[in-house]
């Protein structure tokens, strides 16, 4: 053992990557795509218990056209033109009513 405090995360149902470029939006709409999250996450009743929703900023997913990018896991599925407009769609329509947003999809990962 290497003395090393072993981690701890909270139970969440899915996660969310948001790639945060700098490419994909150089003017930092990723950025604040990430930052309003939490506030829309709450507002859906999605931050606390079984239905947590975790979010993490990611680096760049080498997926640089039509950003921002937001990949759903563990249902595999990759978001692009992720607008304020766009990710209300995807946090009403796939995180709450657990149906993915086609028109926004733009790739499914392995077993989606």
């Amino acid at each position: 053992m290497s003395g090393v405090e072993k981690p701890k995360i909270g139970a969440y149902q899915r996660h969310l990557l948001v790639c945060t470029g700098p490419r994909c939006t150089p003017n930092g709409e990723s950025g604040a795509l990430f930052d309003s999250l939490g506030e829309r996450l709450k507002a859906a009743g999605l931050s606390t218990g079984e239905a947590r929703v975790k979010r993490t900023r990611t680096g760049c997913f080498a997926a640089c056209k039509g950003g921002p990018v937001m990949c759903v896991q563990p249902d595999g599925v990759w978001y692009y033109d992720v607008t304020p407009a766009n990710l209300k769609r995807i946090v009403d329509e796939h995180l709450v009513g657990g149906v993915p947003v086609e028109a926004l999809i733009f790739h499914r990962g392995p077993g989606a």
